[in-house]
């Protein structure tokens, strides 16, 4: 029984279909697997309740052969998608009584395919940060060394599916919130088109950068998760009208012909080594399938950093005001007025990282200096989108790696922030674009996995999922796993 939670998507599926076991013993061995491995902290609440219940209905709909592909297959969700009647705490103080009165549109999806939830997972308070250490309940644990960090700030999805504890899981990217975390843990992460999947119910960090996607095992168990949670909703302003392909019909056209980019930015004297190596491998990989390889220039990509730390924070400002102690959230015992209420409500609720965000973003925003900051960041943003724009006439998708180096321990970044963020170096670009961006495993470094990432035009993730399958099919690093899971 145990066992079942070590199977893929793609496996979970196929035994429930001929009857091998049932949805309420696979949501079992997943259940139990979480209790085995509390010690990564991955999830923030556990709901066996809710996800027993789902699967008794998907073992009864499949007696009555009415049961829909993925019902009773697990999922587990990053706390920051609202979940009706499910604490919703989006890894702070501020939300630690939160229980969400609707699902977040994406939540709505999941429920209607059938996908029994296990719970909610860990993550950077509030989506702010790149190692998972800025929870208000611990930091997550990377499964492959529990001394290191899984990434962030979606490190508590990574670090669930890295160790088995569900074969899928919800994650949000702001600025490479799934695809740093997912390369840190040898798992597979897809950040879609802004506006792909609804925003809606999904607490906002950064409202023109945030978007949800998902992590899992490899580059098919993501084409089947994506076209559950893809597609238009009337909800939000931002959603996509596009209609949404046939991912898994995508992921067995050949690549020969295909034209590879390679900014030059991403591969110069900074990569180390090491990195190039398993870079060079999937470039060989790719090559030996038929794929052209091209150089490309990405001229204002160096800004990309700055001017994200301009915007990002600026948007969580404005976003993060209504948190005030007065209509929900964390309320400041017996305060003397209202500025103490909110002085005090918003000093004891948000931790450090939110708060310094917070400022920045405020200061970028305030009378003086939004001219010099936030309207000079926004124009460097349009001229990153512009560059990425013009490297796609001459190549159909770009790659590069996804972090500069393998997950690093515990605490080694917490007190020099500046060497945190540069962790999201050949991320953040894509959000600021608006582009679709996919990180897939590329082998390890002193043991540890490092990811290669993919990055595509508008509405093009067929196109990322596509070129990760054909590598996975000739190469084994999906497959490789923490010792003992």
């Amino acid at each position: 029984m145990s066992t079942l939670n070590s199977l893929s998507l793609i496996e979970q599926i196929n035994g429930l279909a001929a009857g091998t076991f049932s949805a309420t013993e696979l949501v079992k061995a997943h259940l139990d697997a979480i209790d085995r491995h509390r010690a990564l902290n991955a999830f923030i609440t556990v709901t066996p309740e809710l996800a027993l219940d789902a699967a008794a209905r998907a073992d009864q709909l499949r007696a009555r052969g009415e049961a829909t592909e993925l019902a009773g297959i697990p999922i587990a969700h990053k706390d920051l998608f609202c979940t009706e009647g499910v604490l919703t705490t989006c890894g702070s103080r501020m939300l630690s009584r939160f229980v969400a009165p609707y699902d977040a549109e994406v939540v709505t999806r999941c429920k209607a395919a059938g996908l029994s939830m296990l719970g909610k997972l860990n993550l950077d308070e509030f989506a702010m940060g790149s190692s998972n250490e800025n929870s208000a309940y611990g930091p997550v644990r990377n499964p492959w060394d529990l001394d290191r960090v899984p990434g962030g700030s979606s490190g508590g999805s990574a670090a669930a599916v890295a160790a088995r504890l569900t074969p899928l899981a919800t994650a949000t990217d702001t600025g490479g919130s799934i695809r740093q975390p997912a390369a840190l843990t040898g798992t597979c992460g897809l950040k879609p088109t802004y506006g792909r999947v609804s925003r809606w119910g999904m607490v906002a960090y950064a409202s023109s950068l945030d978007q949800g996607g998902l992590i899992a095992r490899s580059a098919a168990d993501l084409a089947i998760g994506l076209a559950v949670i893809a597609g238009h909703d009337p909800k939000d302003s931002t959603s996509a009208r596009d209609l949404v392909p046939s991912y898994r019909d995508a992921l067995d056209s050949p690549l020969k012909g295909l034209r590879i980019g390679l900014p030059t930015a991403f591969f110069d004297h900074r990569m180390s080594d090491a990195m190039r190596t398993r870079l060079t491998t999937v470039i060989q990989a790719l090559t030996d399938l038929g794929a052209a390889m091209i150089e490309v220039e990405l001229p204002h990509i160096d800004h990309a950093i700055p001017a994200y730390y301009v915007i990002a924070p600026a948007e969580a400002s404005s976003n993060l005001s209504r948190f005030d102690g007065v209509r929900f959230g964390h309320r400041a015992a017996d305060p003397k007025d209202l500025n103490d209420l909110y002085t005090r409500s918003r000093g004891e609720g948000f931790g450090s990282e939110v708060k310094r965000r917070i400022l920045m973003g405020t200061y970028a925003l305030s009378e003086g200096y939004y001219e010099a900051y936030y309207k000079k960041a926004q124009q460097i943003r349009r001229l990153i989108k512009m560059d990425f724009l013009q490297a796609f006439t001459q190549c159909d998708l770009l790659l590069g790696p996804t972090t500069p180096g393998v997950a690093f321990p515990i605490g080694a970044k917490t007190q020099d922030p500046v060497a945190m963020y540069l962790e999201d170096i050949y991320t953040v670009a894509t959000n600021l674009a608006g582009l679709p961006g996919g990180s897939f495993p590329a082998g390890r470094i002193d043991g540890l996995p490092v990811g290669f990432q993919l990055m595509a035009p508008h509405f093009a993730e067929s196109r990322i999922l596509n070129v990760a399958h054909q590598v996975q099919q000739v190469t084994p690093w999906h497959h490789d796993h923490p010792e003992g899971l």
